[in-house]
């Protein structure tokens, strides 16, 4: 159990205003990947963050990131440790992070599919309808899997002609 102080709320401030590299307008909070924020005696700030998936290239960006940002803060001694159990889900994305990705005209992902534990299905089915972050319309196209990132499909709005992306539910 960590015992709440004015350094680890220091800390946890300021690796909580972070952002992400792929997705500015969101924080790494407000992505879910920040796991956690703990200070080890003496004076060890550890930082735990779960990528998106695994291989994201992303997180050696993160990572620098949120060394940078505790440095800044007057934490010399930081750890930064990856947490692939549990992997990232996009339930974790908060509320105010989808609404950030729908005010910058990214969709924000559904809920995302249940699944066991072991490996992850092929699933062949259509991926599920996202609406239009510019005109709510819920008749949009996915154009491609994959969008900007691994994380991101392509989608286009059959209401307003828009393209627009969409963070995929994982």
């Amino acid at each position: 159990m960590t015992v709440p102080s004015p350094e680890l709320d220091r800390a946890r401030a300021a690796a909580g205003a972070v952002v992400d590299p792929e997705l500015p307008m969101l924080t790494l909070v407000d992505l879910g990947v920040l796991r956690s924020v703990e200070i080890e005696p003496p004076t060890r700030v550890v930082v735990t963050v779960t990528p998106t998936y695994s291989g994201c290239p992303a997180l050696v960006e993160m990572r620098a990131d949120l060394v940078a940002a505790l440095h800044r803060a007057g934490f010399p001694d930081v750890d930064i440790r990856t947490a692939l159990a549990p992997p990232w889900s996009s339930d974790w994305i908060t509320p105010e992070g989808r609404a950030a990705l729908r005010e910058h005209g990214i969709a924000p992902p559904g809920p995302a599919p249940r699944r066991g534990r072991g490996p992850v299905p092929l699933r062949l089915d259509p991926p599920p309808a996202a609406r239009c972050p510019r005109c709510d319309s819920p008749d949009t196209d996915q154009l491609a899997a994959f969008g900007a990132t691994a994380c991101r499909a392509l989608r286009r709005c059959r209401g307003c002609g828009e393209p627009f992306e969409q963070v995929r539910e994982l």
